[in-house]
């Protein structure tokens, strides 16, 4: 059990039903729990099959995860992606009808895309962050134009996330952190920008909670990017990496408690000591 909730990154899992909770807050339209258990099991199936095409690459550079380390093989993965994805195209659909089924099917198309051919080319890091955004834009129903900041500012966190990873094995150069920094600061603009347009009450309590995380993500994340230009290794690299994962969840939680939803901020919140107790076990990338 252990060597599949690794195949899966079971730590940066707690990371994705946050898009949903993200794109619904920015619509104005109730939370849908399909959509998330969608989203949750595409996010899975992207990450078997992440290890299923480099299998080849990972007995080189990191044998010790669980394809090269033959604690699951290469056929198990490639039906666990196969299985998790059919998984959520079902779920979309119950949830959201045709509707759903449509953007399940595109964040499906594009996260077998990124990973079979993609990943590994200059077009990989945009299309990573594509991944996300469709996932935010799966949970605003009709008003899509609605929720299009929110998911583009966890679409940018996602792109710098990407770049870093790029950099887990031999190091981030500075051109490498310095976008990875940009990338952060735009989903904080974002964000900040999301909340402003759909509060009309910018004194609330709501406001007040969305900037205290705001500032929460920057002191995860972006002070760790920061120490890259001092101490760019790949351990440090993939230290930020695993930060920058679970810094989504702040970030979600901003835009939705900026949308006057503290109560489901909160629960997004609970969910963070368990991804880093996770994270302290197993990789999250």
């Amino acid at each position: 059990m252990r060597a599949i909730l690794e195949l899966v990154r079971a730590p940066a899992a707690l990371s994705v039903p946050g898009d949903m909770l993200a794109g619904a807050a920015a619509a104005r339209r109730p939370a849908a729990p399909g959509l998330a258990v969608a989203s949750l099991c595409l996010y899975l199936s992207g990450m078997a099959l992440n290890d299923w095409a480099d299998r080849e690459i990972d007995a080189v550079e990191r044998p010790e995860r669980p394809i090269p380390s033959g604690r699951v093989s290469p056929g198990r993965a490639f039906g666990l992606a196969a299985g998790l994805t059919a998984a959520g195209l079902l779920a979309a659909a119950l949830a959201d009808g045709r509707r759903g089924l449509v953007r399940a099917g595109l964040l499906a198309g594009t996260v077998w895309a990124y990973d079979l051919g993609l990943k590994r080319t200059a077009a990989g890091p945009a299309s990573m962050a594509a991944c996300r955004t469709l996932d935010v834009l799966l949970g605003t129903g009709e008003q899509v134009r609605a929720g299009g900041l929110m998911a583009l500012a966890i679409g940018a966190h996602t792109y710098g996330i990407s770049l870093l990873g790029r950099a887990e094995v031999r190091g981030a150069g500075r051109g490498t952190i310095n976008g990875a920094l940009a990338a952060s600061a735009v989903a904080v603009a974002l964000t900040g920008l999301s909340c402003r347009r759909g509060n009309h009450e910018p004194a609330g309590h709501g406001q007040a909670a969305a900037s205290a995380l705001l500032a929460g993500y920057v002191a995860l994340t972006g002070v760790v990017q920061a120490g890259l230009r001092a101490s760019p290794d790949p351990d440090q690299v993939r230290r930020a990496v695993r930060l920058a994962i679970l810094g989504l969840v702040p970030l979600q939680a901003a835009g939705v408690a900026g949308q006057g939803r503290l109560a489901q901020a909160g629960a997004l919140l609970a969910a963070m000591p368990l991804g880093h107790w996770l994270s302290a076990r197993m990789a999250t990338s």
